[in-house]
């Protein structure tokens, strides 16, 4: 499958992360909110701020490990892609789908943003072919479970 080049609409989004990240390091009293791939890039200059999820609990700093787990909360949150049931009908979006959740893993990873588990795209391919419909959050907020977890919860439309 040939997908078209690539375009430069995130680019704003792209320049408004790094501006931020470089106004953050510059200031001693700056606070700033942007994605765990860019703070990792520039631990060097920025200190993250460490997530208590309750009292009595310990303190987590932002890692790899920490986003996976779910430990990381509520600032830790996967990036979905949402299809429609009769669109996932034409050659090119099954395609485009089946593309996306095989080669994830390794374009998040170049990236250096934080991977699904492995299985988890195998899941979704499983369930978008299922014709599975709804959503695993049903309007409601599932701080703190991990990717398996949600994986688990009962789609609802």
């Amino acid at each position: 499958m040939r997908l078209p080049r690539p375009s430069i609409a995130n680019a704003p989004c792209l320049l408004s992360a790094l501006v931020l990240v470089q106004g953050v390091a510059r200031d001693v009293n700056a606070l700033g909110y942007f994605g765990f791939s860019y703070y990792n890039e520039n631990r060097d200059k920025l200190k993250a701020v460490p997530i208590v999820a309750g009292p009595g609990k310990p303190a987590v700093e932002p890692s790899f490990e920490t986003v996976i787990n779910g430990t990381y909360q509520p600032l830790a949150r996967p990036i979905f892609i949402y299809i429609n049931a009769k669109a996932y009908e034409r050659p090119e979006i099954k395609q485009f789908v089946e593309f996306y959740m095989k080669n994830a893993e390794r374009l998040v990873k170049e990236v250096k943003y934080v991977p699904l588990p492995a299985k988890a795209y195998t899941y979704n391919i499983e369930h978008v072919e299922s014709k599975q419909l709804g959503t695993k959050f049903g309007g409601e907020n599932k701080v703190g479970l991990t990717i398996e977890e949600l994986m688990k919860l009962e789609a609802k439309l």
